[in-house]
């Protein structure tokens, strides 16, 4: 433990600020990605390390199947010289022959003579292997934990580097090795010691620009922000000698939360290729996570080279074989990732979707939504879920996304309170049902008058003389009324004046299809100027003009009864 006398230290006087990197003409801020790197899946390796309970043989094969059917062309699939578990995988992929032909599986190994013969053991007979060899290069590592200096870390990666090659030309006849040679720790490591190091392991191997060998180069712990990092990328792959033969990886981790930035950074700085796990899972914070960074580049229109046309089927494999959840706010793929909850921001979705209804759909632009769930593999069914922080167009997007009503915006202003007020009451959230149920008590089914049946003449058309003859009933008796006006609206308007002896207008006037083909039904949305007050009605008929007369009686019949009326919406809410 500390001293004690450290404690009344304030905290961040404890650590010292990462050096800048001395790059003044620095480039890669400039730059762009335009293309997917190559990837590495580690999830088999370094996530499976990570777990509580590390994965059986069954997990690995669905989570080794997954990567191959989402198009990973190289999975480092386990550690073979740390256990026996990840030595029988290893040879069950390769005497099963469960590696692809277009599949090149990686193997790691610490840079030792007797567990590189064991690693050899694992990959002998697989058509291609890459062997991953490291050893740790930072000086804090030299220092306190092996005691070295430089020519001596540097002697431990090349003897183990010539003893590779050796061993790969023994098996050459039957797999082909490809060496990566990662200097452990290398975001913490001096860049003159790092090309120092990585020379000696390009001298030894002698690879081509034809049979490159790959540098990874690992963010094992994240000691700065992003920015470092690729300046040490662009550092090396302007420095290195033999950089034309040489692929530079990248593995960073995620301790101060930027994994993904660095990546991407690292990228534009010179790097060639990206090694993570899908979600991130991995040692402390995790990874970095591969399908977040394919899916930024998606959404900038690269092809991120990968299949993720069915992301919640992929958070299942992984949430299954992982025994971790993926969280609900995880980018893209979480369960909540898509949905809105917050009134401005339903506003602006449904506004989207309506404008994007308006052109081809080429270009995807829709408020709040970087990318179309569809693309993925989601619905949008809840891209908008309401509760108490939502607003009318989040109500309205779900009776239109749901139940094919289209509210105009003045009956979206009446009824959202309404939603409102028990969303607050319950805490929760309102399903799309209770939400239909309330506006139904509300506007169609919440009064006393009901419209049984009328008839008109001149066929009922708008704007020329017209009579009606309408029977009404509030559940007990039937009445009948008459009116005239021009057209059948305006005549029943009239009747119902008539009739209770009221002031009535109608204001606006809407309707829609609610399905298209001959039997489509109609929906009609009327605004009333009732005896000076606002009421809104609304009626569903096969006839759009017995829909809007409906939806009259509605607005009447609400005020007639609204005592009765209230008592019925509360009931809406009763059956969750």
């Amino acid at each position: 433990m500390p001293p004690n006398s450290r404690k009344s230290t304030p905290m961040h006087h404890r650590y010292r600020p990462f050096p800048a990197i001395p790059l003044p003409d620095r480039r890669w801020p400039d730059r762009t990605i335009d293309h997917a790197p190559l990837w590495c899946s580690v999830d088999l390796r370094d996530g499976n390390q990570a777990l509580v309970e590390p994965m059986g043989p069954d997990r690995k094969r669905r989570m080794f199947d997954l990567l191959v059917r989402m198009g990973f062309t190289e999975i480092e699939v386990g550690f073979p010289s740390s256990g026996q578990p990840d030595f029988d995988f290893v040879r069950e992929l390769v005497e099963q022959r469960r590696i692809p032909p277009h599949v090149t599986i990686q193997v790691l190994t610490q840079a030792r003579e007797d567990l590189i013969d064991r690693t050899f053991e694992a990959i002998d007979g697989a058509p291609r292997a890459i062997v991953h060899v490291y050893n740790a290069t930072a000086p804090l590592f030299r220092r306190v934990v092996f005691g070295l200096d430089r020519p001596g870390v540097v002697d431990i990666a090349v003897r183990a580097v010539r003893h590779i090659k050796q061993r790969a030309h023994e098996v050459a006849a039957r797999t082909h090795v490809v060496l990566e040679y990662s200097p452990e720790m290398f975001s913490a490591t001096e860049l003159d010691f790092t090309k120092e190091i990585c020379e000696a392991v390009i001298d030894t191997w002698g690879p081509t620009p034809e049979e490159r060998l790959i540098l990874n180069l690992p963010a094992t712990v994240e000691v700065a922000t992003p920015n470092i990092y690729a300046d040490q990328i662009e550092w090396l792959d302007r420095n290195l000698i033999g950089r034309e033969s040489v692929l530079l990886s990248l593995h960073p981790h995620n301790d101060r939360g930027t994994a993904v930035a660095a990546a991407e950074q690292g990228l534009m700085a010179g790097a060639d290729r990206i090694e993570g796990t899908l979600f991130g899972n991995g040692e402390r914070t995790g990874n970095v996570d591969v399908v977040t960074l394919a899916l930024n580049l998606a959404s900038q229109g690269v092809d991120p080279k990968l299949h993720l046309a069915d992301i919640p089927a992929i958070v299942r494999i992984v949430e299954e074989c992982n025994r971790l959840p993926v969280h609900a706010r995880h980018p893209y793929a979480g369960e909540l990732v898509f949905t809105a909850f917050s009134g401005s921001h339903q506003d602006a979705i449904k506004k989207g979707f309506a404008a994007l209804e308006a052109t081809d759909g080429a270009f995807w632009a829709v408020p709040y939504l970087p990318i179309d769930p569809k693309d993925i593999g989601r619905t949008y069914e809840a891209v908008v879920r309401v509760n108490s922080q939502s607003g009318k167009g989040g109500v309205a997007y779900v009776l239109h996304a749901d139940h094919g009503l289209d509210l105009p915006r003045g009956l979206q202003i009446d009824f959202s309170p309404i939603v409102q007020a028990r969303a607050e009451a319950c805490g929760g959230e309102v399903t799309p049902e209770e939400i239909r149920r309330a506006f139904d008590v509300t506007y169609i089914s919440g009064g006393s008058l009901r419209l049984v049946e009328y008839v008109t003449t001149n066929d009922g058309v708008a704007g020329t003389p017209c009579t009606i003859d309408a029977t009404l009933t509030d559940g007990v008796g039937q009445r009948t009324i008459y009116g005239d006006g021009n057209g059948p609206i305006d005549a029943f308007v009239d009747a119902l004046v008539r009739a209770y002896e009221i002031d009535l207008h109608v204001h606006d006037y809407h309707e829609h299809a609610l399905r298209a083909g001959e039997d489509a039904t109609a929906v009609s949305y009327v605004e009333t100027v009732l005896n000076g007050e606002t009421v809104w009605g609304v009626g569903i008929d096969p006839n759009i003009v017995t829909a809007s007369l409906a939806a009259i009686v509605s607005a009447v019949g609400r005020r007639v009864s609204a005592v009765d009326a209230k008592k019925e919406h509360h009931a809406a809410f009763a059956v969750r």
